[in-house]
């Protein structure tokens, strides 16, 4: 299974992430990592992306994904995915077994909170408005609260992985 962390900036999808890696023994990639410089420049420089923008690094993040399903691995990806136009591109054929969304989610004033208290190469703290707006909420996504301690939204994940047969 390859499970995509999905969310706006301040959800944490890195944090669980790499918990839940450590608890599955899993690969977990950051999609942050993959993001082209001039995307990096732009988001420092307060400026939201474009789907243009994102085109790329999507795609780059889909070859990812096929190079662990074809290898037979699972692997967590955080990655925003904040419309379904990108779920879509990082899911390409791949069955929705295969490839599962978990929608990290919170209250506005906590996700600025959780911003405001730590520290990001380059993802400015000011793109939170334009990442609520840009979110389409999926259908198809796990629906996980990150408004409580870190280890049990990761709980909940691994219940969600032990329903799915992902895990023991």
């Amino acid at each position: 299974m390859i499970l995509i962390l999905m969310g706006v900036s301040g959800t944490g999808k890195t944090t669980l992430g790499n918990m839940l890696a450590a608890q599955t023994g899993w690969t977990f990639l950051d999609g942050d990592d993959f993001h082209p410089a001039a995307n990096k420049a732009k988001m420092a420089a307060g400026h939201p992306l474009t789907d243009e923008d994102r085109a790329p690094w999507l795609q780059i993040l889909h070859d990812k994904i096929l190079d662990y399903v074809n290898a037979g691995k699972s692997m967590i990806l955080a990655c925003s995915a904040l419309k379904q136009t990108y779920r879509d591109t990082l899911r390409g054929n791949l069955p929705a077994t295969t490839v599962q969304f978990a929608l990290l989610t919170a209250p506005a004033e906590v996700l600025a909170d959780h911003l405001a208290h730590r520290q990001h190469q380059f993802m400015n703290p000011n793109l939170l408005g334009s990442q609520l707006a840009t979110l389409e909420i999926p259908t198809d996504a796990w629906v996980i609260s990150v408004d409580e301690p870190a280890k049990d939204s990761v709980a909940k994940l691994m219940e969600h992985l032990r329903e799915a047969g992902a895990i023991a």
